[in-house]
Order: structure tokens, then sequence, then C-alpha cells
């Protein structure tokens, strides 16, 4: 009998369910690039809402949907300040360069959150010597910081500043999904904090492809018409956008159980030697592994040699992310692989 692999790679993995793929064989759909999906309509309609914000553009994927709020709300030249580590500046290939001509300026946070001390510092005033800042990005739920929660009164708190300095805010909320179940608070209050948000369906949600950018009708018509340049334009797309909706329908709620899952692998976890477990916030568990123990890529090698999936994030960091495709068993599985890797077959078992 094959046994099924733990995949604790990311929860962009997942798999569309049975119910997901009856609603993308079942859906209406027309051509998008002239506007007449009425399966994309109704999920950008909804989005919209959910966020109370004027308008929707559903994107191929989150980086898209990042790039163009950026693209939309600068200018050639621009200077943009955004966390050191946030998806934006870390994995998005320069893009803010190459797709919008400005300048990236990360300001080192803590947990995600930028600090507005630093922050406020880097805003130089009008200086013909200086790049005009026009933009602040934030990430929430934040990737590298573990999944952590950017608190809404930080948030609130930085586009209170933004906003006194006639700067927009972009909110790369690929995991806001996950930040909303966590703490209660709705989308909308979220996405009060900017003038635009990204949100992504293929992460925890469990759609196969798809993200939307919200935002203010004007945005999203320049973002539209950007997208159609960049080669985004889709056709009968809504056999996608009918996974999205099948996603906001049912796989919403079901996302505080990845955070249980989460913190259940991480309490297995706690107290090895050599290892500390970032208390994770959400869906994604950091383990720093010191040495002498196994480096994060020997790590990596042989927790999948025992079929958990797992990613090095750093020369001794290691990334496991709870999903809908995980279940119970599959974490014990998990906890017991990397006990066995950590601490060697033997004492394992004690």
């Amino acid at each position: 009998m094959t046994v099924s692999v733990v995949d604790l790679r990311s929860d962009t993995v997942t798999r569309p369910t049975a119910g997901m793929r009856r609603a993308i064989a079942e859906a209406v759909v027309g051509d998008d690039v002239f506007g007449d999906d009425p399966t994309v309509q109704a999920l950008e309609s909804r989005v919209a809402a959910l966020a109370k914000k004027e308008a929707a553009l559903f994107v191929p994927s989150g980086t898209m949907g990042n790039q163009l709020a950026v693209h939309v709300l600068t200018r050639p030249a621009d200077e943009v300040l955004l966390e050191a580590e946030s998806h934006l500046y870390f994995y998005e290939q320069g893009g803010i360069a190459a797709n919008s001509g400005c300048l990236a300026h990360p300001v080192r946070g803590e947990r995600g959150v930028l600090p507005m001390e630093p922050l406020v510092a880097a805003l130089r005033g009008e200086d013909d010597h200086n790049a005009r800042v026009t933009l602040v990005c934030a990430e929430n739920t934040h990737n590298r910081a573990g999944g952590a929660i950017v608190p809404l009164e930080r948030l609130q708190a930085l586009a209170s500043m933004a906003r006194a300095r006639k700067l927009a805010v972009h909110l790369d909320g690929a995991r806001l999904w996950n930040a909303s179940v966590a703490t209660g608070v709705p989308i909308a209050d979220w996405a009060a904090c900017a003038d635009t948000v990204m949100m992504c369906f293929s992460k925890g949600l469990g759609a196969p492809v798809g993200s939307i950018l919200v935002g203010r009708a004007d945005s999203i018509r320049a973002a539209r018409r950007a997208r159609k340049r960049w080669g985004g334009g889709m056709r009968q797309v809504g056999i996608l956008a009918a996974a999205c909706l099948y996603a906001l329908d049912h796989h919403v709620a079901r996302l505080a159980e990845d955070h249980v899952r989460a913190r259940r692998l991480a309490d297995g976890l706690t107290g090895l030697p050599g290892v500390q477990v970032v208390a994770p916030d959400t869906n994604i568990l950091f383990l720093n592994v010191e040495s002498p123990l196994p480096d994060a890529n020997t790590v990596v090698h042989a927790m999948a040699e025992r079929g958990v999936w797992v990613s090095a994030y750093g020369p001794r960091r290691v990334r496991a992310i709870t999903h809908l495709d995980v279940d119970d068993a599959g974490i014990d599985r998990a906890v017991a692989a990397f006990r066995e890797v950590l601490l060697g077959p033997v004492a394992a078992r004690r």
C-alpha cells in the first residue's frame, strides 16, 4: 500500500475538493476580456462588497495583484516604503522596479509590523535630490514572520500616518483571510486601512488559481488595463472564479482548523533540544535548528525520506504550513518524523 505524502511545504499545494470540482464543471462562463463572464463578475462584486471597496479585479496570482497595485498607485521614479522581509520585496523579482520603474525602500520591521519611527524617518521631504515617496506597502499575515498577524491598530496607525502625508497604502493580504478568521476582525476593517488590497484564493482557501485586487473604481480600471498589457487578460475564466466563490462559501471558516493544527505541530516539537519553535499566530510554523543538529536542507531531505515535505527558509530555518489537505493524522506523522530526524530514531521513541 502506498502511503500518502504529508505536504507541509505551503498552503499553495492544496487540491480542489470534490465540491469545488463540481462548481468548476458547472460554471457559467463568458469572455472576461470583453467583460461578459458572469461568474467573474459575481466574484468581483462579492469581494468588493466584502471589503467595502468600489471595485475588484480577478487576477491570476497574488504577485500580479501586488504589482498592479504598485503600478496604479505610483509614477516612475517614485519611492515605495515596505517591510524588509515582505513578499513584495523578497519574492517578486524586483517587480517594483521592472514593472513600475520605482525604487523599493525596505524598512526593517518586527514580526511583520512596520515601525513608525523609522518609517517616518524615511520620509525625507521635498528635495530635488530625492525620489518622491508616494506609497507604503504592508503585508498581513506576514509570511517570513511566520504567518504573524499585524494587529489592526498598527495598520490603522500606519494608514493615519500615510494619509496625513498624502501617501497611498497597499495591503498585501494574500493570507488576510487567516488574519480575519484568527482575530474575528472582518475583512472590511482591515481593508479600510489601505487604498488597495490584494487577497489570494489559492492558498488557505484551496482554489487552484487566482487572487483579487480591490480598491477605488479608478484604480481598478487602471489595473484592468495594465493587466491586459502584462498578458493577464483571461477569457472563459469563470471556471476559476467558480472555484473561488466555492472557497468563499465553504473554506473560510475552516481556516481555524489549520491554525489549531499548526499549534498542535508546534506543541509536539516544543522543548526539543537545540530547536526553537516560533509559536504560530495562524497556519505557518517556523523551526530554528541550532548546530550541531542537522542544517535546514538536511532536515528537509530527511523529512522527505519519511514522507513529510517541508521547506528550508534559510541555513537553519525550516517552514511548515498547515492547510485543508493535512488532517490530524498528518500532523501526528509530521511530529513523529521531526522528532526522529532531530532526536534520532531511538531517542524519538522514548
